[in-house]
């Protein structure tokens, strides 16, 4: 007969919070909101030129009346009160002003293509350039993701019951309305 005690099962401790990990939640947050106002927006603008003119190359007067159409499409959608729409414009705008944020942090007139073909230019990989430019947009997503999180968080927990499924129904099918790309 055995008389040993059993042993214990081992205790795991919890992973110290450090600020890599709030980046990472931050990171996905932000990229969540982001894609889930993008989506709402190319849902309510299909067909209507958003993939050929980017908001980076935009004045502000026609952002705004792009912005201003996108959003009466989406409330039309979704059927949105006032409130509801003035939540939706909030969110519109903070996306902008991020969009805008992680523009600036290129050297001007660069695209984003450019960007990455520089350091891909010489014979090897630029990697103190690549850091620098992980970390130029980290520090603008990093600045502005409060406020896109902040709007969308108010935006859609101020929707009715029926239009969040209406949000995530059309979320769970994807760009192209059926979750699959088309031609295979």
């Amino acid at each position: 007969m055995n008389t040993t005690p059993d042993p214990q099962p081992a205790t795991t401790t919890p992973s110290p919070r450090g600020p890599r990990r709030w980046i990472k939640r931050t990171l996905i947050a932000l990229v969540a909101g982001t894609a889930v106002f993008g989506a709402l927006a190319a849902w309510a603008w299909h067909g209507h030129g958003w993939r050929h003119h980017g908001w980076q190359q935009m004045s502000e007067a026609d952002a705004t009346r792009l912005r201003d159409k996108a959003v009466d499409r989406i409330a039309g959608k979704l059927d949105l009160d006032a409130a509801q729409r003035t939540r939706l414009v909030a969110v519109a705008d903070a996306v902008i002003a991020q969009q805008r944020a992680l523009m600036a942090t290129a050297p001007a007139a660069a695209s984003p293509r450019a960007e990455v073909q520089a350091l891909i230019a010489g014979q090897t990989f630029d990697r103190a350039g690549a850091q620098r430019l992980v970390d130029s947009k980290l520090q603008a997503v990093t600045t502005r993701s409060p406020a896109v999180l902040a709007a969308f968080g108010d935006f859609y927990d101020g929707l009715r019951p029926e239009q969040q499924a209406q949000v995530r129904d059309w979320l769970a099918r994807g760009r192209h309305h059926g979750g699959e790309r088309r031609g295979g």
